[in-house]
């Protein structure tokens, strides 16, 4: 996930038999504490083998659980609207990181289980949401009729298992659903979904654009 929390305080509680540390973050100007992963926090029920494929590949071998899947979880434990779904191998094993735009107009972080679905932890990233660019995504997002889960499944159906999804409305006319999959082979592609029409297009490289990184200094 791209967007930064401040951690605030670790507060550690020392119980009969053991202790636990739980980092606190704040979520914004309002101050208000939400709790991010602490050492005890629940793992996922996937671990991804260490062989010669590359990691996409591994992980999306590894998952059972679905990136719409995954959308439809996180919406469940936090209604509003999906702006990304990533899968990850991380300290919790392997996950889905979803980011909600809730109907509070907050950004919500939800993490679940690639292997049950189940959410392992979820916080508040930023309070404010139209300060941290929630009217932006809804402009993005007008008159759409394809969310990222549509998105994805229109990606998976011709071009592998997703192993991310993201809205990119940063450097284009009009915002598109951004989705990267990987086949059995291991070959990944990375797509563009239209938010509006739902038809997919394979991604332009950017290689010119690495070329020319640092020319300007």
């Amino acid at each position: 996930m791209k967007r930064n929390i401040v951690i605030a305080t670790v507060a550690a509680a020392a119980l009969i038999g053991g202790g636990t540390a739980t980092a606190v973050a704040l979520g914004g100007d309002s101050g208000e504490p939400t709790a991010s992963p602490s050492a005890s926090a629940p793992r996922s029920s996937v671990s991804v083998p260490d062989d010669d494929v590359n990691e996409d590949a591994r992980e999306a071998k590894a998952a059972t659980v679905s990136a719409p899947q995954a959308a439809a979880a996180a919406l469940k434990a936090t209604p509003g609207t999906v702006t990304s779904i990533d899968l990850d191998e991380d300290r919790p094993g392997l996950v889905w990181e979803v980011d909600v735009l809730g109907k509070d107009g907050k950004w919500h972080e939800v993490t679940l289980d690639a292997g049950n679905g189940k959410v392992l932890n979820q916080h508040v990233e930023h309070e404010g949401g139209d300060d941290h660019g929630a009217a932006r995504i809804r402009a993005g997002l007008k008159g759409a009729t394809v969310d990222a889960a549509q998105a994805a499944e229109k990606a998976a159906a011709a071009y592998g298992k997703v192993t991310s999804v993201d809205l990119d409305d940063d450097h284009r006319s009009s915002a598109v659903w951004e989705v990267e999959t990987v086949t059995k082979d291991g070959k990944e592609h990375k797509l563009d979904v239209d938010p509006k029409t739902a038809k997919v297009t394979v991604a332009p490289q950017n290689t010119d654009d690495d070329d020319n990184e640092g020319q300007d200094d």
